[in-house]
């Protein structure tokens, strides 16, 4: 199925994007590379640096892969799009970016969110007009909902990973590191992905394996929630369990689209603890003064704290693509700050 996301798909969803997205940084901080060490043989300086989805439209990545939807949609049914609309379920993320994409597109938007979802993530689908129905955090509750919906009103299902069009506009992310690594004289070597669904990871694999084959493209998962790490051990898609992790971005399940790419193409699935999460963001909260979700600091998790991927000999440049920034500030994992 790799062929439905193609270079060529994801370069076309990057040139649909230019007007609607925000060309994020790609950001280095001193602090950050300290903490990721030296070559471990040569001791030669190594450079981290950070795509900061965190500070795309709605908050998050999410915004490409929904508006390249959106607009395929449109240029295929565009009376049938605005008529029946469209439905997504989402822990916040997903369904914040295909609503404002909905929005700008004048097209209905009805989102399908856990109860449990951060009160930002509900509050911003409200406030780009889409119509919120709330279910069990299960992914079964949320599926069987979002099929009733589409059963009654014909809207057409946008999944948050497993769809085509989803996984060639988050592909766009990894376009964008390796021109602006190369731009600025850090060619990157290796690149660290969050995965829950795998959308991001897979677009970002096809993207990043077509232009430079020996790119090295590491997985970041919660240990709490690692059936990717534990998909690829075995060689067979094992579908996740229930949530455990702070990282509510990342409980969703591989595909029949995304799985096949990560299983054929990623180079490594790293998994980090529920305090080396924390830890690495409040780092970045810290010393970068960016806000980030928990989601989102998984990939700096493993630069920063794990020890056995510093150690990996060969890598130069890191990026590590920092999801998102949307925090409930009443939940913050370290405390109140009131």
């Amino acid at each position: 199925m790799k062929e439905l996301i193609t270079l060529t798909t994801i370069k076309t969803a990057a040139t649909r994007l230019t007007a609607h997205t925000h060309l994020t940084p790609l950001l280095t901080s001193t602090t950050l590379s300290t903490l990721l060490g030296p070559c471990p043989s040569t001791t030669t300086p190594r450079t981290l640096l950070i795509k900061a989805e965190n500070l795309q439209r709605t908050g998050s990545f999410k915004l490409r892969g929904a508006t390249n939807a959106i607009t395929k949609l449109l240029e295929s049914d565009p009376v049938g799009a605005r008529q029946k609309g469209v439905v997504v379920h989402s822990s916040g993320n997903h369904g914040q970016a295909v609503a404002l994409a909905a929005k700008r597109a004048g097209v209905p938007c009805t989102v399908v969110m856990p109860r449990d979802s951060p009160g930002v993530k509900l509050a911003a689908v409200e406030g780009y007009g889409a119509t919120i129905v709330l279910c069990d955090r299960a992914l079964t509750s949320r599926e069987q909902t979002t099929q009733e919906i589409v059963d009654r009103t014909g809207a057409t299902f946008i999944h948050p990973s497993n769809h085509p069009d989803v996984i060639a506009g988050q592909g766009t992310v990894v376009l964008e590191m390796l021109h602006q690594a190369a731009e600025m004289g850090c060619p990157l070597d290796t690149v660290i992905v969050p995965v829950g669904g795998g959308g991001l990871l897979s677009g970002c694999l096809v993207a990043g394996k077509s232009l430079l084959p020996n790119l090295r493209i590491v997985a970041a998962e919660p240990l709490l929630a690692d059936d990717c790490a534990r998909s690829v051990r075995a060689n067979e898609f094992i579908p996740a369990g229930p949530p455990k992790s702070i990282c509510d971005g990342l409980m969703s399940s591989m595909g029949t689209l995304t799985w096949p790419i990560i299983r054929d193409h990623v180079d490594e699935v790293r998994t980090v603890d529920e305090a080396s999460i924390v830890k690495a963001m409040r780092v970045v909260w810290e010393r970068m003064k960016m806000v980030v979700e928990p989601s989102a600091a998984v990939g700096v998790a493993v630069a920063l704290f794990d020890e056995g991927f510093k150690a990996r000999e060969g890598m130069r440049n890191v990026g590590v693509v920092v999801t998102g920034g949307n925090v409930d500030l009443d939940c913050l994992p370290w405390g109140s700050m009131k």
